[in-house]
């Protein structure tokens, strides 16, 4: 589910377990459908502070990247320029 600040500020969205979305004016975040029914969210919602939509915001070629590295790059750590790590007493 996504919701939107729909106030000229930024809001805290209280969700279950104590936790909050820090929404931005205009701005859009995603919760579960069991944090909508959460008492706090639900008073936003009614005061119409955010607004809420059942579509899910689709996933973009960059955000995609983040979580999939191109192939053939290294993921693990080492010196940049591909130079091993020197160690030991000198």
């Amino acid at each position: 589910m996504n919701i939107t600040n729909k106030t000229p500020k930024p809001l805290s969205v209280p969700l279950p377990g104590g936790k909050k979305l820090f929404l931005s004016p205009g701005k859009t975040g995603q919760v579960t459908q069991r944090a909508m029914e959460h008492p706090p969210l639900m008073k936003l919602l009614e005061s119409g502070e955010i607004a809420a939509s059942d579509e899910t915001a689709p996933r973009t070629a960059a955000a995609n990247r983040k979580f999939n590295p191109p192939s053939g790059s290294s993921t693990g750590g080492g010196a940049p320029g591909g130079a091993p790590r020197q160690s030991g007493d000198r």
